[in-house]
Order: structure tokens, then sequence, then C-alpha cells
């Protein structure tokens, strides 16, 4: 294993806005990889890049650190200048051997990610392994070491709970509202168009709510947000005249004001007196503190979400012990696993071998004493000779494999 090499640009060393400058380009990314592969005598490679890390993984025996590095990265020729090739340097991290298949698995257990228990990061290596494979650009021993990050992945999250709980607002919000059992043609009104109102529209949109309807100061954003939706879009002085009613309303705003004062609910309940549901994810909240005390609202905010995300982030951070385990686990059997297949691809000789030399002795050495034998005795010395052969093929195996993974 100490071919296996790691070269890693992170969030944890490089800002954010400057990774972007690594990544390569998805039309060129076979070719470019190609070219360092055999300019540098790779065996085998292939490169991750996600929002906030870029990562080649390579099996090369050569000396892989701060030179190699700056070569590799000029030969893929991405127009990385010298003040940002200085800066990528002296944040990239380097790993080989055990490390490198450490570090590959607290990648696939999210433990390096900005958010522990986020599941994106998998899929996105895998993605990322397979369009190299694909490519032609790895072989048998990454194989092996993406069936150990897999296998390990989905160990950590069946059997921790490092991602049971969310920690964003939005998925905490939507969870609540769904506690509360809404119809999916609910109506649902939606004040403002900004991200975290995209967001937990798109969750509710995908769990098949479909009566929409956006307000916001700017129409143009509102329009946007309620094509998306499928919904109707309104200016958010248009409140003070909306009489079709409403089961929830979901506000994020930037205003330094309440939106929802009695008046306005009022006028938005349109006589209807069974008790509404409000999710006001703005801080400061957008609902004024007189409607939850003159009307019946089941009344989800955002400062409570905060601390229950909080708890759930310390939670998530308990657990990485566990995933540790699980981690050490995994490269222990990956080590005897691989030392198991060296043993089979050192031994694929052996069975061509054995069959030689049982040709050369029915056929020649003692070919005149077979034909001399009648036809029961051939028959007889056959099954002796077939059996003898699977026995030599499988007994030097098994004895070689105990000898190395017992020494």
């Amino acid at each position: 294993m100490k071919y296996l090499k790691v070269i890693a640009f992170t969030h944890k060393q490089i800002e954010l806005k400057e990774l972007g400058r690594l990544v390569i380009c998805q039309e060129n990314l076979t070719e470019k990889l190609q070219q360092v592969k055999n300019q540098f005598q790779i065996a085998e490679i292939f490169y991750l890049a996600t929002c906030n890390r870029v990562e080649f993984v390579i099996v090369t025996d050569q000396v892989v650190d701060a030179a190699y590095t700056e070569r590799f990265i000029d030969s893929l020729n991405i127009g990385v200048c010298d003040h940002y090739m200085g800066v990528f340097l002296k944040g990239a991290s380097i790993y080989e051997d055990q490390e490198a298949l450490n570090h590959l698995l607290r990648i696939s257990c999210s433990l390096e990610s900005l958010i522990v228990g986020e599941k994106e990061i998998l899929p996105q290596l895998r993605k990322a392994y397979d369009c190299c494979r694909e490519a032609g650009l790895t072989g048998d021993f990454l194989r092996m070491v993406m069936n150990c990050v897999v296998k390990t992945a989905k160990e950590v999250y069946t059997d921790t709970n490092i991602s049971k709980n969310p920690i964003s607002v939005v998925s905490l919000a939507y969870r609540k509202l769904r506690d509360l059992k809404l119809c999916t043609n609910a109506r649902v009104l939606i004040i403002g168009a900004g991200e975290t109102n995209f967001n937990i529209s798109k969750y509710l949109q995908k769990h098949k709510f479909s009566n929409f309807s956006v307000f916001n100061r700017t129409i143009s954003k509102a329009k946007q947000l309620a094509a998306d939706l499928n919904g109707e879009a309104f200016e958010l002085e248009d409140l003070k005249n909306y009489h079709k009613g409403f089961d929830a309303i979901i506000t994020c705003t930037s205003s330094t004001e309440p939106i929802i004062t009695p008046e306005i609910y009022s006028i938005l309940l349109n006589g209807e007196t069974d008790k509404k549901t409000i999710v006001d994810l703005a801080v400061p909240n957008d609902t004024a503190p007189e409607v939850l005390e003159q009307f019946p609202v089941n009344f989800i905010e955002v400062h409570s979400l905060n601390e229950v995300a909080k708890k759930n982030l310390q939670e998530r951070y308990a657990e990485l012990v566990h995933a540790e385990v699980i981690i050490n686990q995994n490269i222990t059997e990956f080590i005897t696993m691989l030392k198991q297949r060296r043993i089979e691809l050192a031994m694929r000789q052996v069975p061509e071998k054995i069959k030689e030399i049982r040709n050369m002795a029915m056929n020649t050495v003692f070919v005149d004493e077979v034909q001399g034998m009648d036809e029961q005795s051939r028959e007889i010395l056959e099954k002796v000779i077939n059996y003898m052969e699977k026995k030599y093929i499988s007994v030097p195996m098994i004895m070689a494999k105990d000898i190395l993974i017992n020494s």
C-alpha cells in the first residue's frame, strides 16, 4: 500500500473561493489526467472535486512532495499563476500508505466535510472514481481501495448516529412542518423569495405539496420562485389584499419590522378560525408577537431550530469516536485483503504450470507406460491425476496466504 498517494487541497487550509482555480473542466478532464499519468509514469489515478476540496488519488512509486506537486499541477495546464501556485503548495496536504487510505475513508464518511454527517460526499466520491475508471485511468488496486471506501462509509452511516439528526435549520423546519401532517394540497404562502425559502419550498415540492403563493418585494424574484413551484406570484404589498385563505405561512425576509402583523394576519385568514401554521425563519422574526397572543398558531421559529441544530451537531461530533473505530477496523481488513490479492496475482501461473507438468508426464515422459495400460487402468490413472492436480493448485495458494498473513 506504500504506493497509494493523495494530494489534497481542502477548505481547511485554502479559501473556498481559491479552490475553484484547481477545478479541471469536465470536457478536458480525461485528456489532462491521461497526460499527467503518462508524463509522471503513474500506474493509476483519479480526481475528486467538490465545493470544498480538490484531490488527486494516485498510485506511484515516486516520492510525492512539494516539488512533485508543483510539477504535477503545472503539467495540468489549468492556468495557475505563480502567486496561486504558492498558495496551493502551502496549503496542500500529502498522504501516503495507510495515511492515504485513512484519509479517503474519513472523506467518504464525511469526517472531513464542512458539515460532519452529510451524505453527499460518498456519491460524489463514487462518481469521480467511476468517471476515471471508465476512462481507463484506474486499475485493480484502486478498485480494491474504492470497495473499501464504500463499505466503510455504509457501515459508519448505518452503525453510528453521525448523520441521524439534521443540523440545517431548513431541514429541521421541514421536519416540524411534516410532523403537523398537513395535506399535500394545503395552501402555502411563501413570504420572501431568498435562498432559505427557496430551499424549504423545494423540500415541500419534493414531497408533493403543490399549492403555493409567493410574495416578495421584488416581483421578478417572486415570479421566478413561483414558476419553479407552479404557483402564483405577488408583490409583498398584496398581502393586505389577499383573500384566498391559507393553511401555512413560510416567511423569511430581511425586514427589521414584522411583516405579519395582527391586521395582516386577520386579512389572510379571510374569516377562517382553525389553527394555522407559521414557519418563521427570519432574524428578527417576521411575525409580530401579538399574532401569537391573539390567534391560535403552530409557530415554528428560527431561534428554537438553531438550538436543536447546535445540539444535533454536538451529538454528531460525539459519534466521531465510533466512526474512527469502524475506519480502523476496515483498514486492518483491507491490509489483509491486499496481501491475499498479491498472492493471487503472484500465483496466477501455478495452474498453468501444473497442467504443463501433467501433459509432459502423460504425453512424453510416461507415454509408453500409459499406452500399455488397459482402458480401465487409464481411467483410474486419469482420476488420480485430476484429483492431485486440483489439490496441487489449491494447497500452495492457501499455504502462501497463511504464511504471508501470519508474518
